[in-house]
């Protein structure tokens, strides 16, 4: 028995002369003599403890055991401190202990639990539950279960329905890689778990359920970064009788909500739009980071003749020079930064990097190209990029699949060097993807989005003979350079659906195959609809102003999709094969990687 009964948590004491009882872990104790300190910790904050010679003996001996997080309740009066400590929400007052209880003990943990823990990740990821104290990623925790309730909230409100869809479902590997799962009652085959409830959410809007929406847990077999997990939530949504226009409204609504109640930001709507061939070609990426300028410059056609025979055959072969300019950088972007920068875009895939550098104190900019200039074509060249004295330029020359995703990357990378990203919160839509994109080792055309995606109206033409012309009504939404979402209207023509799996290679038996039950529900007629897969781990990550995902998950996976604390995945014994019908190849594939 706990002989106390919690009243207050830690961090949430406030009026002096009250009694209370709290419980949690030791986060210090300092023992003075003739009287001890101990700060208390739960998840809402830290509350100094104190007790002197005013306490029960057995109490205060009992309060000389206690050590770092071991587990106390404790019942006392409220009062103010004398010393007040602004560092936490509670210095101004503490509680002088009447009564203690030690409810458990604790070793000594392998590593200090404080937010400035020097230890390595992996020994903080093996020990995650005690990692998990640690303020900062609960307050992480807290936030996401913050964004998920506000999901709810706004969706709720506006008239979505939570429903629930399948678990396991059947295999349609046509993105990522699919998690199988074997079934014991049938022999041979298998489940797949999701990597969205995409297939069942679009039958949910042939049934009738015209506003759908679920957390929806999914699972992608690939390969993992700093913002991908192989599980993860998704806040699924989808609409019917609805055009792209309703749902970036509907979208833009949550956005506006969601920042509002976990930031206190209020968002200015309506949100900014660009094409993806806007977004590509001004910020060299399809999730652009709006927050700081930089855009790029197509200088082509300044430099189709020029004596930089670099310049002119890029140009010649069909592809861009395009540059960068960093202002009020020269001080910082030094030569020797420069070609650091030189071979970070190599490793890229450039082939180099031209730059232009204007010192505060020079008349006239130097570049690492001039000896090859004709008279006026370098002062040409800083008009179009706008280059003033006292700023940098960086131009890369290729063909447009190197250059812009090259700047676009070379463009983050000085941003960061120069610590001129400010802090703020940047919604930005992109639309208008292409459709299709090629497939270099299959010699295939791909569904860039997925296959159940309409395309507009005026490329459907393009679909059997010029897939490249092909765009999609599709979208995504991009916070501070993090693709938040991805959506699209759905194809209810069940004959233009069909016409689409034919262009992307699938025949009629691997339609019937694959899709052969939603090819057939669409015959039953459908509403117009649309929808969108939030990432509810990347927004979360995005707010709290976290650098990883696994610092918003409570149990991550690491880089080889394993979970450090409690060694999985793992082997199972011969029973479980058995019973499966599986049988366990000695040589497997990564070990023959290896």
């Amino acid at each position: 028995m706990l002989g106390l009964k919690r009243t207050h948590y830690c961090g949430e004491v406030e009026r002096v002369g009250e009694e209370v009882v709290v419980g949690g872990f030791v986060r210090r104790i300092r023992d003075k003599g003739g009287i001890i300190f101990i700060d208390l910790r739960d998840r809402t904050g830290v509350v100094q403890l104190v007790l002197d010679e005013t306490v029960p003996a057995e109490v205060f001996d009992l309060a000389k055991t206690a050590k770092s997080e071991y587990v106390l309740m404790a019942r006392g009066l409220l009062r103010e401190r004398e010393s007040v400590n602004k560092d936490i929400k509670t210095g101004n007052v503490e509680i002088l202990v009447a009564e203690l209880r030690i409810l458990s003990k604790a070793q000594t943990p392998p590593f200090e639990i404080t937010d400035d823990t020097k230890v390595g990740e992996e020994l903080r990821l093996k020990y995650r539950y005690l990692d998990l104290r640690r303020k900062r990623l609960q307050d992480n925790i807290i936030t996401r279960h913050n964004v998920a309730k506000a999901a709810r909230d706004y969706f709720y409100k506006n008239g979505f329905i939570e429903i629930e869809t399948p678990t396991f479902i059947k295999s349609t590997p046509e993105g990522a890689r699919d998690y199988l799962v074997p079934s014991r009652l049938h022999a041979g085959k298998f489940y797949a778990l999701p990597q969205s409830p995409q297939i069942y959410k679009q039958l949910l809007m042939i049934s009738g359920f015209d506003r759908y929406i679920q957390l929806a847990r999914c699972y992608r077999d690939e390969d993992l970064r700093a913002d991908r997990q192989p599980e993860f939530t998704q806040i699924d949504l989808e609409m019917s009788f609805a055009d792209v226009p309703d749902i970036l409204e509907m979208l833009e609504g949550f956005a506006a909500y969601v920042t509002r109640e976990i930031k206190g930001v209020e968002i200015e709507l309506p949100l900014r739009r660009l094409t993806f061939n806007e977004a590509m070609s001004l910020y060299g990426s399809d999730k652009p980071d709006t927050r700081y300028g930089m855009k790029i410059t197509d200088i082509s056609e300044a430099v189709r003749n020029s004596g930089f025979s670099v310049f002119a055959e890029a140009v010649k072969s069909g592809g861009s020079v395009r540059g960068i300019v960093a202002e009020n950088a020269a001080e910082t972007l030094t030569r020797k930064e420069i070609d650091k920068l030189t071979e970070f875009v190599r490793g890229i895939g450039a082939k180099g990097l031209a730059f232009i550098r204007w010192g505060t104190a020079e008349e006239q900019p130097s570049c690492s190209f001039g000896k090859f200039m004709a008279e006026g074509e370098l002062a040409a060249i800083c008009e179009g990029l706008r280059l003033e004295k006292g700023g940098v330029a960086l131009i890369v020359a290729d063909k447009d699949k190197v250059t812009l995703p090259v700047l676009g990357a070379l463009r983050k990378t000085v941003a960061e060097k120069l610590e001129i990203i400010p802090d703020r919160f940047n919604y930005v839509w992109v639309t208008d993807m292409p459709f299709f994109e090629f497939n270099e080792e299959t010699k295939t055309w791909d569904a860039m989005h997925h296959p159940f995606t309409c395309p507009t109206d005026d490329t459907l033409q393009y679909i059997e003979t010029a897939r490249e012309k092909v765009y999609a009504k599709a979208y995504d939404l991009v916070l501070n350079g993090v693709e938040l979402l991805s959506g699209s209207i759905r194809i209810t023509d069940y004959e233009l659906q069909e016409r689409m799996f034919k262009a992307l290679g699938l025949t009629e038996a691997e339609i019937a195959a694959k899709f052969g039950f939603l090819v057939e529900a669409y015959r039953y007629a459908a509403p117009p609809h649309g929808g969108a897969g939030i990432g509810l781990d990347r927004l979360a990550m995005v707010l709290c102003g976290a650098d990883s995902l696994r610092d918003v998950t409570a149990f991550p996976k690491v880089k080889d999709a394993s979970e450090l604390m409690s060694d999985c995945p793992a082997s199972v014994d011969q029973k479980q094969l058995d019973e499966l019908s599986l049988r366990i190849n000695t040589v497997s594939q990564f070990n023959r990687v290896k």
